[in-house]
């Protein structure tokens, strides 16, 4: 299962970045977003640390400061831009400073920062507006770095999560998307990021990153995970609840567990100028 849209009573926009209500839906359980989403690769955050100029970072769309803390103990001094109040009271909680506010709307008050990240947020953020004003509150020397996971379960996993869809949830936008999706839908849209980020002339060429990396996990752990996926976050309990019963009975068919094939995509590149 790759990254999910979220589901929409709304009409569908031509962008992500349009749909606002559905962009801000993941706060509905942010405690639960926080504990049972996955972090990023070390390797990922080390990359980005080595390659900026100095501490001070900017987190888009920070969430619950999940990819935050990771800068944090890798040294940075993180300040988190987020639209929903009740995720940056969760980031907030666990110790990270928060604006609430869209990044279109925030207001950097004159303040630069050595690197920006929007760690599986960037689509949510108008391409053309967020690359430009990111290129302006980046120093010279500055990265812009804009990644996010790739999902993909066991086909035993995900193709019972797409049939219990397709009848809880019929009206969903994804819910006639296919089981597994080719890693290349994601990698092009890597690659969009990245010719938004060279259109600007903000930027030295800008580079694409992958990281191929696993996680185990039990039934529980994946059910709790599950409902913080964009497709199931305004989706009615009942509904809900049917497809985490066909998905439990799946991974239960498994013994109980199954490993997970993450790939991490990044978009990075360093602001010229110098000064």
């Amino acid at each position: 299962m790759p990254t999910l849209s979220r589901e929409q009573s709304e009409p569908s926009p031509a962008e992500p970045h349009e749909a606002r209500r559905t962009a801000e839906s993941f706060g509905v359980d942010a405690p639960r977003y926080d504990q049972a989403r996955p972090g990023y690769p070390e390797a990922l955050v080390a990359r980005i640390v080595a390659g900026s100029p100095g501490p001070d970072a900017l987190d888009i769309g920070c969430g619950t400061g999940i990819a935050a803390r990771q800068f944090q103990a890798a040294g940075c001094t993180v300040l988190g831009v987020e639209p929903d109040a009740r995720m940056a009271d969760v980031a907030r909680a666990r110790g990270l400073e928060v604006e609430v506010a869209t990044f279109e709307a925030w207001q950097s008050a004159g303040r630069t920062f050595d690197t920006v990240v929007a760690a599986q947020s960037w689509h949510w953020v108008d391409p053309v507006v967020g690359t430009v004003k990111a290129a302006h509150v980046l120093r010279p020397g500055g990265r812009l770095a804009i990644f996010g996971h790739v999902y993909e379960p066991p086909a035993e996993v995900a193709e019972p999560f797409a049939a219990a869809l397709r009848r809880a949830a019929p009206d969903s936008p994804i819910s006639g998307q296919p089981a597994r999706r080719p890693l290349d839908l994601y990698q092009a849209g890597y690659a969009k990021f990245a010719d938004k980020i060279r259109e600007t002339e903000h930027f030295n060429a800008p580079e694409q990153w992958r990281f191929d990396w696993e996680q185990s996990y039990t039934r529980d752990q994946w059910l709790d995970l599950l409902p913080t996926t964009g497709g199931l976050t305004q989706l009615h309990p009942d509904r809900l609840a049917e497809i985490l019963d066909a998905v439990g009975d799946a991974i239960d068919s498994l013994g109980g567990r199954f490993t997970m094939n993450y790939t991490t995509l990044a978009a990075t590149a360093v602001r010229v100028g110098t000064s």
